[in-house]
């Protein structure tokens, strides 16, 4: 139902990047996730792995008991910031989320309004720590439309370029390549829906 690439950048003198992604599918579709622990290096590494884990093991449940889930579990820790959506080929929609400054974009393959992109909302949070108020937005889809999802070690221009053509693990590698800011952690994460139910 979707094919995905991802592209990472570790922070020099890091043992293992803050940024984390999760791609999971279940009986009632796709959940995708891109998640920046606070900071970077080992401690940004674990909770944002923590983060992913409670993610994966209850990806059926909506996305905003998902997120205040990790928001209760991630209390004692230095927190995250992501953006998540789900994606339900059987009713060609997705409902997405972003707490903090995970950037996502939507890029239809067939703009019928004349705007091939759409970007996320994102409020202002932490999650672990000062969680704002959640409300997903569920907008439709179709076969071809595909998901960027960027840690804040992307710049965010980055979304001038996009195209619902370009092959998603050639789409994340570039990105990765022409717009990381070079201090910070980095995570490119580009889903392709390849099925949807009409």
């Amino acid at each position: 139902m979707v094919e995905y690439g991802v592209a990472k950048y570790v922070l020099p003198g890091q043992g293992e990047s803050g940024d984390h992604h999760l791609v999971c599918c279940n009986r009632s579709g796709i959940l995708i996730a891109a998640i920046d622990g606070i900071g970077h290096g080992e401690e940004a590494a674990s909770v944002s792995k923590t983060a992913a884990a409670i993610l994966r093991n209850s990806a059926d449940e909506p996305i905003i008991w998902l997120v205040e889930r990790c928001h209760e579990k991630l209390r004692s820790t230095r927190g995250v910031v992501l953006s998540l959506a789900f994606v339900e080929p059987e009713h060609g929609m997705m409902t997405w989320l972003g707490v903090g400054n995970v950037l996502g974009v939507l890029m239809r393959s067939n703009p019928k309004n004349g705007n091939p992109q759409e970007s996320l909302l994102l409020r202002a949070g932490v999650v672990g720590s000062q969680l704002p108020a959640l409300q997903a937005t569920v907008i439709p889809i179709e076969k071809g439309d595909t998901l960027f999802f960027a840690t804040d070690g992307i710049r965010s221009d980055f979304s001038a370029t996009l195209s619902a053509r370009e092959n998603p693990q050639r789409a994340a590698d570039r990105i990765l390549e022409q717009y990381r800011s070079g201090n910070d952690d980095a995570l490119v994460l580009v889903t392709r829906i390849t099925g949807v139910h009409q």
